[in-house]
């Protein structure tokens, strides 16, 4: 397999940035942002920061809003917050190092034991096997197995047999040959048997049966919310933005103050007692500005932005970590979510500002 593998890998290979100048630093960098993200998402973003933070160093010294900054539309943002809070945890206790052994790496946030496994084979060249969906889709296809890794006696049993099928020379390349197999010729519908290197050993193909392997997970059904957020205006055109509690969804971002609508609520209900419960301010909700369609892992939402004016109290931090004034052309300073970051992006050309909505105070 790994005879078969090598060569294949070193013709076929994508051009990914995170391919061509290999550091530890650029591979765990790489490997985090990889995590539910795909590639070609990744690039850009990889390049990027790298050009902000090129060094764990420069990382580890840099504010957390400013990492939050550099990661803002890449979603799953605790990524960030961990990989910041590990550079600080290289430097204070490694020297600067990122940790050679899967046990030291393991003790970083962020880093369980897949990416573990891929940054010390890729890094440090340790005989760690990596198992995600790609090689997982393999695996299967190849030896005929049709459970997924659901259970942990399954999750062992993908795991082990990674592993005896591990060579000893060059762990990491082979890893990243086996998932750029599952990524670009084994996929999951309409795989490209004709081309595989591994075609002659697999079962499933053998079968005619690539379908099959593995059994296909029901989509579960995925709710839906309906969400209201306040673009509170002052008299010097500032906007009331709020920053979200760390242990929460988007922990850290900023957004436009609101919540989820509750059943029987109008919008403009919703947003006053989302205001006065959040920062211990009594509004009212004027007229819609925008509607704002976005889909989590988990769920999917509609944002009902409206205009807002304060009628009375001053914010507090009563349910968020914080929270500010800004000027409309600040607004880009603070790191938001994709939903808050569209409201931003619509904002930044209205004229005249602030916006002729009788009652703004």
């Amino acid at each position: 397999m790994a005879r078969r593998l090598a060569p294949w890998f070193a013709v076929r290979q994508r051009d990914l940035p995170w391919r061509r100048e290999r550091t530890p630093y650029r591979i765990w960098l790489a490997e985090i942002l990889l995590q539910q993200t795909r590639s070609a998402q990744a690039a850009g973003y990889y390049e990027r920061f790298l050009e902000r933070f090129p060094t764990v160093q420069e990382l580890a010294g840099a504010p957390r809003q400013e990492v939050l900054r550099a990661w803002e539309g890449l979603g799953y943002y605790a990524r960030a917050r961990q990989l910041h809070a590990a550079a600080r945890l290289i430097v204070a206790r490694h020297a600067g190092e990122i940790p050679a052994t899967l046990a030291g790496l393991r003790a970083l946030p962020g880093i369980g034991p897949y990416t573990a496994a891929a940054i010390g084979s890729l890094a440090f060249g340790l005989p760690a096997a990596v198992v995600d969906g790609n090689v997982v889709r393999v695996l299967a296809r190849l030896f005929c197995l049709t459970a997924l890794p659901e259970t942990a006696a399954d999750r062992r049993r993908y795991q082990d047999l990674a592993q005896d099928l591990l060579p000893r020379r060059e762990p990491g390349r082979h890893n990243e040959a086996l998932m750029e197999l599952g990524a670009t010729v084994c996929t999951p519908r309409n795989p490209r048997c004709p081309v595989c290197p591994l075609r002659a050993a697999c079962g499933a193909y053998a079968r005619q049966a690539t379908a099959d392997f593995p059994r296909r997970r029901r989509r579960p059904v995925v709710p839906h919310m309906e969400v209201g957020a306040a673009l509170v205006v002052d008299s010097r055109g500032r906007l009331l933005i709020a920053q979200r509690a760390e242990q929460d969804l988007l922990g850290g971002m900023w957004e436009f103050p609101g919540g989820k609508q509750e059943p029987g609520e109008t919008m403009a209900a919703c947003i006053r007692r989302e205001l006065l419960e959040e920062l211990g301010i009594e509004i009212e909700a004027g007229p819609v500005f925008c509607h704002v369609d976005h889909a989590f892992t988990h769920f999917t939402m509609r944002l009902h932005a409206h205009w807002a004016r304060r009628v009375r109290g001053r914010p507090r931090m009563l349910d968020c970590a914080g929270f500010a004034w800004v000027p409309r052309k600040r607004l880009v300073d603070y790191p938001m979510g994709k939903a808050d970051a569209v409201i931003r992006a619509q904002l930044a050309p209205l004229t005249p500002w602030p916006p002729a909505w009788e009652g703004l105070s």
